[in-house]
């Protein structure tokens, strides 16, 4: 008996071991590339750090502008309707609690105007702030660790030309025990590299511009790639597409079914430049203030570069149907009639068809085409609600991209109910959405 309980705790202890080394050996993000890394000083290709050449006579601050807004320090740090750069952004983590972010701006008193240097660089690379507490993961340090010193100083020089902005902090609601900060330090230990960008000689100077951007900078993987029970990125699965903040940032890998594999080069130099392509739908929610707010701003050498790199992904299935690109009948087709989901298709018709139409290729706007986008081909339905819950307000190339707000106006049944109904008309596969879903859908992202 003794015998058998030593070899169950044997067991215990050895599966405890390999869980916790399965937990902190995560590949980094470009292991997947063949071919070792080398020192940036030692690298003999274009330094794949900073400006594109067409900024690289500009001044500082001009540098820093384009470096803030290849990071998208915007989007978590302004809240909605606040100040620039001001903080009170909200993060629902669900089960952790609620964390706000911080003012940015060069307020002394709120803000980060008392900040040296060298403070700067330990926040923005290290995640510990001026007072030596540590910052929470949402930030995405993890990422701009791999950013240049110098870069992250032009950010610095760029959030200190803005106007200050007094904003106090808003007060975290964390559970125990992720209210504790200490416990941060054996989370950075273990999962913040605390790196610089290291080129790999054997791609090419484009892929390692691309990798740059994408991982140091537009830290593409804090939506795309899974988290595991630590919550840090599990880059096994890279760029797999998970749920960040009620939506679903999709599997942007070349998987042709789930992925980016079926997409020409156009059509994605297209998306990454404007939040839109023609065939395949228009970003929303935190992909949408992505586009809005960073990507439409990187110059379209920069935009090939990410490309690049983004088809070097090993490819990886995120588990959805094949989108469906044909429109529909104008009548409805066949399996999907006014009887089979007569509340979702009576407020399709009140609300959405005149824009929408019943083919789901709209004659009034391309932005509102349903056919091919993957949100309408994806059965949870996670993104169609989303966006019948808070619209779209957008600008793609100059133009405004606008969707009304339905969010009050109808309930969560109702809300369900047509979502249910757009993506079994238009898509691949019906929703089978519940009004407990979309009540869930809006903590979430509120």
């Amino acid at each position: 008996m003794k015998r058998l309980l030593l070899a169950v705790l044997a067991v215990i202890v050895i599966a405890g071991a390999g869980l916790g080394v399965w937990l902190v050996a995560i590949p980094g993000p470009t292991a997947f590339a063949k071919g070792a890394t080398v020192a940036l000083a030692d690298y003999r290709a274009a330094n794949p750090t900073g400006v594109p050449t067409e900024l690289a006579s500009a001044d500082l601050v001009a540098r820093g502008e384009y470096l803030t807004h290849a990071a998208d320090c915007f989007a978590c740090h302004t809240a909605k309707g606040g100040k620039a750069y001001a903080g009170g952004l909200a993060f629902n983590l669900p089960g952790m609690g609620t964390l706000y972010s911080t003012n940015i701006t060069p307020d002394r008193a709120t803000g980060i105007g008392n900040y040296t240097d060298q403070q700067f660089i330990d926040a923005v690379r290290r995640g510990v702030r001026a007072d030596g507490q540590h910052l929470y993961p949402a930030m995405s340090y993890a990422a701009y660790t791999y950013m240049t010193d110098t870069d992250a100083l032009a950010i610095k020089a760029y959030l200190f030309s803005l106007p200050p902005v007094a904003a106090p902090a808003v007060d975290n609601k964390m559970a125990f025990p992720f209210n504790q900060r200490w416990l941060m330090a054996f989370w950075n230990a273990a999962y913040n590299a605390n790196a610089v960008y290291r080129p790999n000689p054997s791609q090419s100077p484009e892929w390692n511009r691309g990798a740059y951007l994408a991982e140091a900078l537009g830290h593409c993987g804090e939506c795309h790639t899974p988290r595991n029970p630590a919550f840090a990125l599990d880059n096994r699965d890279k760029f797999a597409g998970t749920i960040t903040a009620g939506w679903r940032a999709y599997n942007i890998t070349p998987d042709p079914t789930s992925g980016l594999g079926a997409w020409s080069d156009t059509d994605l130099a297209t998306y990454l430049s404007t939040g839109h392509a023609e065939g395949h739908g228009g970003a929303a929610g935190p992909m949408g203030e992505a586009s809005d707010n960073s990507l439409s701003y990187l110059t379209q050498p920069d935009i090939h570069a990410l490309m690049v790199y983004l088809r070097s992904i090993p490819a990886t299935s995120g588990g959805l149907p094949q989108v469906t690109l044909a429109p529909a009948p104008a009548s409805y087709r066949q399996g999907v009639t006014p009887d089979a989901n007569p509340r979702g298709a009576a407020i399709f018709a009140s609300a959405c068809a005149s824009c929408h139409s019943w083919t789901g290729v709209s004659s009034l706007s391309k932005y509102a085409t349903l056919t091919g986008d993957r949100a309408i081909n994806d059965p949870s339905a996670m993104n169609v609600a989303q966006a019948v819950i808070h619209g779209v307000q957008r600008k793609i190339d100059g133009k405004a991209v606008f969707m009304p707000s339905f969010g009050a106006a109808y309930s969560n049944d109702e809300i369900a109910a047509v979502a249910n109904y757009v993506t079994a008309r238009f898509g691949a596969e019906g929703a089978a959405l519940k009004a407990s879903d979309v009540a869930k859908l809006k903590d979430q992202s509120e």
